[in-house]
């Protein structure tokens, strides 16, 4: 029997999102957003406040990347949620990394996440009910020791964190347990 609980946001896993972009003057600006999702092929949706700075960058300059956050690196990424570049202007650098300009868009690819998606403004979708700007990708990166033997990238390898609304923690990704549309297979014989 389950137990009612009220208005919880029951969605699990979340993604850990490292959303980057640069302000008017260059200086590099992350965000740490688990409210996002790919929303089509070529696109990726972030339900994120307007109000942020990084929001306020990548509206000036149309471009950002999206990192995944790993284990080795949840110090920083939980940092970049917590503390705000409205009021820090050296958010960025407190942590030490390092942003390196991408080819492909006008935005930063932070060097510790393994994983990034570099984007192009593609839409902002605002209603009554949320915020959302949509990127268009043009190109993922990955680096190389988190890819299997035919480069694609392998999740036990990346650690991704995931996380947890409903207590407000971090795991990480790893175990396989069976390949989609091939685990319900077999019911399609019933």
């Amino acid at each position: 029997m389950k137990k009612d609980l009220g208005v919880v946001q029951a969605v699990y896993p979340m993604p850990v999102l490292m959303v980057a972009a640069y302000d008017e003057d260059g200086v590099v600006n992350v965000m740490n957003a688990a409210w996002g999702m790919i929303c089509n092929g070529d696109r990726i949706a972030l339900f994120i406040d307007e109000e942020h700075k990084t929001t306020q960058n990548l509206l000036k300059t149309r471009a950002f990347t999206v990192s995944l956050a790993d284990r080795a690196h949840m110090d920083g990424a939980d940092f970049f949620g917590i503390a705000t570049g409205n009021k820090m202007p050296d958010k960025f650098a407190r942590t030490g990394y390092t942003a390196v300009r991408s080819a492909h868009v006008n935005a930063p690819i932070i060097e510790e996440f393994p994983v990034v998606m570099e984007c192009e403004l593609a839409d902002v979708v605002e209603n009554e009910s949320f915020y959302c700007i949509v990127g268009k990708i043009v190109n993922t990166a990955a680096e190389e020791r988190v890819l299997d033997e035919k480069g694609k990238v392998d999740p036990a390898k990346v650690e991704a964190l995931i996380f947890d609304q409903f207590r407000h923690d971090y795991y990480v990704t790893g175990e396989k347990v069976g390949r989609a549309w091939n685990a319900g297979a077999g019911l399609m014989k019933q």
